[in-house]
């Protein structure tokens, strides 16, 4: 037992130290976006694909990543996918036009798919049983934390920097977590050996996800005045997704096995994790407008003032992973989802011009309903899974996760759009000097942000209907039998 306890620890060390590095750069570059734009003299489409890039290949990775994982072996793909990670960012920090930048911003983020897919699959392979909520806890919170810490972190960069050193960080601990990795790393899952990869499967993935979320990002930004496009990856996506679902029917060893839908838990964990991603994700970014905007902050001092948040974010998300253990999930994340849905509310009714120390309460309030929430449903998620198929589940957990990260920005900019014009918030998020818009732009702009808050609220309050149907799931001392729950 006590060589488990220490490689437990060793594994969560590990893979926390390389999701906190792909949670950073979700978010790192959003700050900095002006001035990027004017450094590369990109145009306000090119900028959105700087930040989208990394999304959507992350995203469009993640089952093929988790299937490989399942046969070749999670430690091995997590090695991997730090070097990965570390190599993409050297090219980015030297990128000398925009599409080098977008490449090689696509490049971390397939590089952040093979981090994210396995490092859960690893930390529930190596834990002790009645640690998993804590150690679950911890090692997801810690991307989410780094998606905070990343808007705080740049800020602090390019007030001193230039934006290429947004990237420079990851090279020293992208090197030490490679060679860490490499070195600590072993596997003590269970493999699919002998499996084989349904490589059609993958094709029809590919097509449908990467069309599902080129809708959102064209509609959402205003890529294109031509409703055919979309109309075009509309069509796509839905000859893929038949394709995709038929295929996997009739294969052997499919890309994804689709009877892990059945298991209540685990559907019902993930669809309330997707609508509780597009309640939060863009809650920061919105936040450090309306401090800029309304309160004539620095890029600096708007993330420092995010800081309440993160910090009560951090404290509970550990915490309610570990009395997850010991008392079932559905407290913790039912009131963390009303006190998510409250603190949306508050940010609603709170005016721009509001004392900070109101709007610090309001960030702690909505800082611990997400941190209750997080841990305790990713536990539930991943303890339902089969044991012999935690690689592909991890990875459909993270898809759900990635597709409402991605859907969170996208559904708060068209909200906006229907207050202010589409071409006023834009002409917002690419300003290198925020303080130079008239002001009844600015009011205009306040006014739609208020107002994407009470959607927002909504969507996090509609994930109480799967997390309820969902019913409580207690985890068992035993190893599962899932010889009912898994064909092929």
């Amino acid at each position: 037992m006590k060589l488990k306890l220490e490689y437990y620890w060793i594994a969560l060390s590990v893979t926390t130290i390389g999701v906190l590095m792909a949670g950073i750069d979700t978010r790192i570059v959003i700050i900095g976006i002006p001035q990027v734009a004017e450094q590369l003299n990109a145009d306000p489409e090119q900028v959105i694909w700087i930040t989208q890039s990394y999304v959507l290949a992350s995203t469009v990775m993640l089952l093929l990543i988790g299937r490989l994982a399942d046969i070749f072996g999670r430690t091995r793909l997590f090695t991997a996918g730090f070097a990965i990670f570390t190599i993409g960012s050297g090219l980015t920090s030297l990128g000398q036009d925009t599409l080098q930048v977008i490449i090689f911003r696509a490049v971390q983020g397939v590089g952040a798919a093979f981090l994210l897919t396995n490092s859960l699959a690893i930390v529930t392979d190596a834990t002790p049983k009645h640690k998993l909520g804590l150690a679950v806890g911890t090692n997801q919170i810690s991307f989410r934390a780094g998606a905070i810490i990343g808007l705080t972190l740049s800020g602090l960069i390019l007030s001193y920097l230039d934006w290429r050193a947004l990237f420079y960080i990851n090279i020293p601990i992208g090197l030490f977590g490679t060679y860490w990795s490499y070195r600590q790393l072993k596997e003590v899952g269970v493999l699919d050996k002998g499996g084989k990869i349904d490589w059609l499967g993958f094709v029809a993935f590919f097509s449908f996800i990467l069309s599902l979320l080129l809708i959102f990002t064209f509609s959402a930004y205003g890529l294109s005045q031509n409703q055919n496009i979309i109309y075009a990856f509309a069509a796509v996506f839905l000859v893929s997704l038949i394709a995709f679902l038929f295929q996997q029917k009739r294969e052997k060893y499919p890309l994804l096995d689709l009877n892990v839908f059945k298991i209540r838990p685990f559907t019902s964990g993930i669809v309330a994790l997707l609508l509780n991603a597009i309640a939060w994700s863009a809650v920061l970014l919105l936040l450090s407008l309306e401090f800029q905007l309304g309160r004539n902050s620095t890029p600096l001092r708007a993330g420092i003032e995010i800081i309440p948040f993160e910090l009560a974010f951090l404290a509970v998300g550990p915490l309610s992973g570990r009395l997850s253990d010991k008392y079932g999930h559905l407290l913790f994340t039912v009131s963390g989802l009303l006190l998510s849905g409250l603190g949306l509310i508050l940010f609603n009714l709170t005016p721009s011009t509001a004392p900070y120390s109101v709007f610090a309460f309001h960030m702690i309030l909505f800082g611990v309903g997400t941190g209750l929430f997080l841990a305790p449903i990713m536990r539930t998620v991943m303890d339902s899974a089969p044991i012999n198929r935690r690689g592909i589940s991890s990875a459909t957990m993270l898809l759900f996760f990635n597709i409402g990260l991605t859907l969170s920005l996208n559904v708060a900019l068209l909200v906006m759009s229907l207050t202010a014009p589409y071409s006023l918030i834009t002409k917002i998020l690419t300003s290198v000097n925020p303080g130079a818009i008239p002001a009844s732009e600015i009011a205009l702009f306040s006014a739609s942000l208020k107002n994407t808050y009470l959607w927002l609220t909504a969507i996090d309050l509609v994930a109480l209907v799967p997390l309820l149907m969902g019913g409580r799931h207690k985890r068992s001392d035993s190893p599962r039998d899932v010889s009912n729950e898994v064909i092929g």
